[in-house]
């Protein structure tokens, strides 16, 4: 099992200074991965300062040395898949190849809608999947051709490759008890999951766990490793968080992200982040 942090990049967060800082201590506090949001506007307010995932992913891969970073979860659909390509690369690159890129299909409106992107979630969900193409294509370092429905690509050849390989890890984002998305993720690398039940609104079981790994397994066609990823809040007893931690570990999970929890502030997560991971 490995431990990460969803940090937000907005209001008190909005800077890639304080960001970075944070990275810092996380990395000498044990933490395993710091990912960060992908968002334009925080929740629904447009008057709430926000900063660039990429701006401030480079701040962090520059202070850190270890850890794993990313932007969870990129709306790849209001993204031009090749500036992503690049942007992508160069923060590999960055960061001595640390990086794992997490899409979805972008959940606020707002993000969209105020410019004018289409929000339909069928068209962002065919975007998504022609995105990613596009970027396992442009991250080959070959000669790379694409005509989809959205978005077409005329021989082009971007370098330098990635340092990863065979390319930069993709998670895709998930929630239980949808299908398709887990359909979708299989054929990466990775799965973030909600750790919410997306019909009852519980916290997601061990049992359900098993049951989404053994569902993910089924629709795999590679043999390589698999990251299952699950975001949550853990109590301040260690212990006890380690105990319910370790149940998920169990049923098949990889990561364990550690969320902000709901009314802390930047300080109160700070201490938290501080404490470390909830390793038994």
């Amino acid at each position: 099992m490995k431990y990460g942090l969803d940090i937000p990049t907005a209001g008190a967060y909005a800077d890639a200074r304080i960001l970075a800082e944070l990275a810092a201590d996380a990395e000498d506090a044990g933490w395993d991965g710091f990912f960060i949001w992908d968002v334009l506007f925080s929740s629904k307010q447009t008057n709430i300062p926000v900063v660039d995932p990429w701006i401030a992913l480079s701040a962090i891969a520059l202070r850190t040395q270890r850890m794993r970073i990313g932007a969870f979860l990129t709306p790849l659909s209001r993204r031009r898949p090749w500036q992503v390509a690049r942007e992508t690369v160069s923060l590999d690159h960055l960061s001595n190849g640390r990086l794992t890129f997490g899409a979805a299909l972008g959940y606020q409106e707002l993000d969209f809608t105020t410019f004018g992107e289409e929000y339909d979630a069928k068209i962002r969900a065919e975007k998504l999947d022609e995105g990613l193409e596009v970027l396992k294509g442009l991250w080959s370092g070959e000669t790379f051709s694409f005509q989809g429905k959205h978005y077409q690509v005329k021989d082009a050849q971007m370098l330098p490759k990635p340092l990863q390989s065979p390319r930069i890890p993709i998670w895709l984002a998930g929630g239980w008890p949808k299908r398709k998305p887990l359909r979708r993720a299989a054929h990466w690398d990775g799965i973030y999951l909600m750790t919410v039940n997306q019909v009852t609104n519980e916290l997601l079981t061990p049992e359900e766990i098993r049951e989404i790994v053994k569902y993910i397994k089924a629709n795999r066609e590679s043999t390589e490793p698999f990251d299952v990823a699950v975001n949550g809040e853990t109590l301040a007893d260690r212990g006890k968080a380690a105990e319910v931690v370790e149940q998920y570990g169990e049923a098949g999970v990889t990561w364990w992200v550690e969320l902000e929890a709901e009314g802390d502030s930047l300080e109160g997560y700070r201490e938290r982040i501080h404490r470390g991971p909830p390793r038994g």
